[in-house]
């Protein structure tokens, strides 16, 4: 049996796990506090866009997300499939996506997603979004291995997943979106859509989008 990756199945605090709580913290901060700046954003490489639709598209809509966010795997799974077909496809928007971590699990989960070619990104979120239950919310589950079993399917193997978990600079990439999102846009929850400056929370029907994009 292969033993359980240390990130994701960590029992005794290490370096890494402090520096991620150091991370973590100020997420955990006062709205206010998170407000007025006090925590340094991380300095990390800027992540490359991942995105759908054509540049040329008129509206362009950002999604800040969780892959632990079950109102965002909602939307991916019911939603996002209409959308597409409708708005992105015909050219009326381009979908940018924005890392937006609620917790470590999905930090991490980002970390491996971000880490795949930008053809293989969407697939694979989708992947994750629709085998959520499992990876993020079983307890007896070996976080570690079924993420890589979902990662094999997309092309990555084990070895590129664990190097993607141990790459500092990406992790710092993913903390910067989320606190770039709170501080810059005023995101404080998942998912959060901005159909070009016009914001809109939670987990949108169909027929919201459509107002949104038509409006």
């Amino acid at each position: 049996m292969t033993p359980p990756h240390p990130i994701l199945n960590r029992r005794l605090p290490t370096r890494r796990t402090l520096l991620a709580a150091a991370a973590l913290a100020p997420w955990a901060a006062p709205a206010a506090t998170r407000a007025q700046g006090s925590a340094p954003l991380p300095d990390a490489p800027p992540l490359p866009e991942r995105s759908a639709g054509s540049e040329d598209a008129p509206m362009v809509v950002t999604e800040y997300f969780s892959l632990t966010c079950n109102h965002c795997a909602h939307f991916h799974l019911e939603t996002w499939p209409r959308v597409r077909e409708a708005f992105v496809d015909t050219g009326r928007i381009r979908l940018v996506w924005r890392d937006f971590p609620l917790d470590e699990l999905a930090l991490e989960a980002a970390q491996i997603a971000r880490a795949l070619p930008g053809d293989a990104y969407e697939p694979f979120i989708r992947a994750l979004f629709a085998s959520q239950e499992r990876w993020a919310f079983d307890r007896d589950a070996d976080k570690f291995d079924e993420l890589a079993k979902l990662a094999a399917l997309a092309g990555m193997q084990r070895w590129q997943v664990e190097a993607a978990l141990e790459n500092d600079d990406l992790r710092r990439a993913v903390l910067r979106s989320r606190l770039e999102g709170e501080r810059e846009r005023g995101v404080t929850r998942t998912p959060t859509f901005f159909f070009d400056d016009r914001r809109a929370a939670g987990a949108l029907s169909f027929e919201r989008f459509a107002s949104f994009v038509s409006g």
